[in-house]
């Protein structure tokens, strides 16, 4: 009996660099295994924005899509020959679609963001205080701007680090403002905030994390690692005050949703690929609520013990952590 494996007929892939760590293979094989997509294959390709449009025209025609992470996104969006809208008003791409011909660019973070805050009933942000002012930033305000925020603060270290930020803000009719990454100017700017939106680096804005935990709500993009200092911080402040916080691994479950859709013209199994996430993070992952379920514990919550389906592991046929 031949042990022969037949290669996979449909290929994808995250990109990026550094991307050892990334859950993407954990999320997308997972969804492949739920619906049955036995001749689909996905895997971690390190590679910088210098690299990606030699990678890319190296590309066989059983690829289907890649998924881009830092620091290729810009790249993405200049090498493709059709680009969403989204894409033409941020200028970064994080996923990328065989059109036939060439490549089709999205950007599935904004769907990461509207999927994390609308999962966690966030989704009336009046006011928001941004920090940090790169692409993730911009994906950010163009996800609050489509939930109807008016105002948003960019809080960032430097003058010129939070141009891109308020210009598309101005662009997306956002009444705006901006402010320094300081105790002293966070602490005016948060007052009467209705979200604090982190998409700063990990780490810094550990700091400040006491200072913003009395926030309506939050959404910090970071993941790795987990609580963070912002997350455990609002853990920690009596039942009332600062109960609503969305985390980085929501935003990546949701933008993974859409972009597996993206890639194989199917619908997501969001359920199957958020069990399998969690199981990937292990114990102390947060819930990741779907739309509809209920708001999960905060983090340090004696109700937030791990409540993994038993299937989760069978559902992620990796053969390992992403972050391994």
């Amino acid at each position: 009996m031949s042990s022969t494996v037949e290669p996979a007929a449909h290929r994808c892939a995250v990109v990026g660099s550094p991307v050892g760590h990334s859950k993407s293979p954990v999320l997308h094989r997972a969804g492949y295994a739920a619906i049955g997509l036995t001749d689909w294959d996905y895997r971690a390709i390190d590679c910088d924005g210098a690299g990606l449009p030699g990678l890319v025209a190296s590309l066989g025609d059983e690829w289907s899509g890649l998924s881009v992470t830092m620091p290729a996104k810009a790249a993405a969006a200049a090498l493709a020959d059709r680009r969403s809208d989204r894409v033409e008003l941020l200028g970064v791409a994080n996923t990328l679609v065989r059109n036939g011909s060439g490549w089709s660019a999205d950007n599935t973070d904004v769907d990461g963001v509207l999927g994390a805050l609308r999962a966690h009933a966030l989704a009336d942000p009046g006011s928001v205080l941004l920090l940090g002012g790169g692409g993730t930033a911009l994906s950010a305000l163009a996800a609050v701007a489509e939930l109807g925020a008016t105002r948003v603060t960019v809080a960032g270290r430097r003058p010129e680090g939070r141009r891109a930020a308020l210009e598309l803000a101005a662009t997306l009719g956002l009444t705006a403002a901006e402010c320094g990454l300081t105790a002293e100017e966070l602490s005016v700017a948060v007052r009467g905030t209705d979200l604090v939106l982190s998409t700063v680096p990990a780490g810094a804005a550990d700091p400040f994390a006491e200072l913003l935990a009395p926030a309506p709500a939050l959404l910090d993009v970071v993941y790795d690692p987990w609580p963070t200092a912002l997350a455990a911080a609002r853990a920690g402040r009596p039942g009332g005050v600062g109960t609503s916080t969305a985390t980085g691994l929501d935003m990546l479950l949701h933008q993974a949703l859409r972009q597996f859709e993206l890639h194989t013209s199917r619908p997501a199994p969001a359920a199957a690929m958020r069990d399998a996430l969690r199981s990937a993070v292990g114990p102390g992952a947060p819930e990741l609520p779907l739309p509809g379920e209920p708001e999960p514990p905060l983090p340090g919550d004696p109700g937030g013990a791990d409540s993994r389906s038993p299937a989760a592991a069978a559902v992620d046929n990796s053969g390992r952590s992403s972050a391994s």
